[in-house]
């Protein structure tokens, strides 16, 4: 069997979850990386997942990772790139959940190894995943407050004093020159080699 291009593999996914307008394939950028992308309400979220997993021609057997991305005042894109080692294609799967009630089932049942992806992503954006059954925090101390991916959050550490340094030595006004540019090892300086 030939191996499916990214937009056989995103056409292939929506018609496993059925037609829907608001399931709708497309492929991501980055040319011979590029990816089938499937974008899904988030009450078809774990059954996206699970469709991806269990299709016989889709045959996504690993998963990769889960992040978010903060869309501001669209909310949260959830997203999920899943593998399949044997047909050696992948697919991004996203949905969309609202800013101020950021939540999306759990997918942990479907693929364990989302656990701690989904823990990080609660934690670093507040996007709660029901169903995971352990947000405890993973990164961050517990004291921690807020949630520092998303676009809103301040640095409190450059709020409350000002960059300690300089970006180069020799421009804080202290004095010193600049520093020499580094070389890697091996490599002669510019006048120590080629064409006088």
């Amino acid at each position: 069997m030939p191996r499916m291009t990214p937009d056989e593999v995103g056409a292939r996914l929506v018609e496993v979850l059925g037609p829907a307008p608001d399931v709708v394939a497309s492929v991501s950028g980055g040319q011979s990386y590029a990816r089938a992308t499937v974008d899904v309400p988030p009450r078809s979220w774990a059954a996206a997942l699970l469709a991806a997993r269990d299709d016989a021609e889709l045959v996504f057997d690993f998963f990769d990772w889960l992040s978010a991305v903060d869309e501001l005042d669209e909310g949260f894109s959830v997203v999920a790139h899943l593998w399949s080692t044997t047909q050696r294609h992948g697919v991004l799967v996203r949905t969309r959940v609202p800013r101020d009630a950021p939540a999306v089932e759990s997918v942990v049942a479907v693929f364990p190894g989302a656990a701690w992806h989904e823990r990080e992503t609660h934690e670093m954006f507040g996007i709660d995943f029901p169903g995971h059954g352990e947000l405890r925090p993973l990164l961050l101390a517990p004291e921690f407050e807020g949630h520092p991916l998303r676009k809103e959050f301040v640095l409190a550490s450059r709020v409350a004093k000002p960059w300690p340094g300089a970006k180069e030595p020799g421009e804080s006004g202290h004095g010193g020159g600049k520093r020499a540019p580094m070389r890697p090892p091996g490599v002669p300086a510019p006048g120590e080699w080629g064409p006088a």
